[in-house]
């Protein structure tokens, strides 16, 4: 089962939260948890925050326990843009943007998601095997090339 929070207008740059979550994606929530308390960003208290909604959500609404629990998607949406002037040289002015962002984190108990722990030890895996084939040897995908002639010189 699914359960889902979201924080909508949180006054913080899109670009900025995505930096966080991209790290807690697929991690389990104690993991996840422990990964935000941690980090040291205005970013991470937010997602706290609706990590925190969500797991209560999947205890009081859904009757799941948190143990079980994965962060499936932890997405960030571009929200209004307040625009702001700020006055420069010679009358002028220029635009300040401020922007907004709406986190959405999605928990589910259903499937296990990789880790960074297991996507690390399956890349380690491939590169094992890759150095494993002896470098004289030619792949299937690779075609011998044909060798050049030498010019004739008169």
């Amino acid at each position: 089962m699914e359960v889902r929070s979201t924080y909508k207008y949180a006054r913080i740059s899109p670009s900025k939260v995505r930096e966080v979550t991209r790290e807690i994606q697929g991690l389990p929530v104690s993991a996840a948890l422990d990964l935000l308390a941690f980090t040291p960003k205005k970013a991470a208290f937010l997602i706290g925050k609706t990590l925190k909604s969500a797991i209560a959500n999947a205890e009081n609404n859904a009757n799941l326990k948190p143990d079980g629990l994965v962060v499936k998607e932890a997405t960030v949406g571009e929200g209004p843009t307040l625009k702001r002037i700020m006055a420069r040289a010679r009358g002028s002015a220029s635009r300040i943007l401020k922007r907004t962002s709406h986190i959405r984190i999605v928990l589910s108990d259903e499937i296990a998601i990789e880790t960074r722990e297991t996507r690390k030890a399956k890349r380690k895996a491939e590169e094992k095997a890759a150095r494993s084939t002896p470098a004289g040897a030619a792949s299937p995908e690779t075609k011998p090339r044909p060798k050049k002639k030498a010019a004739n010189k008169k």
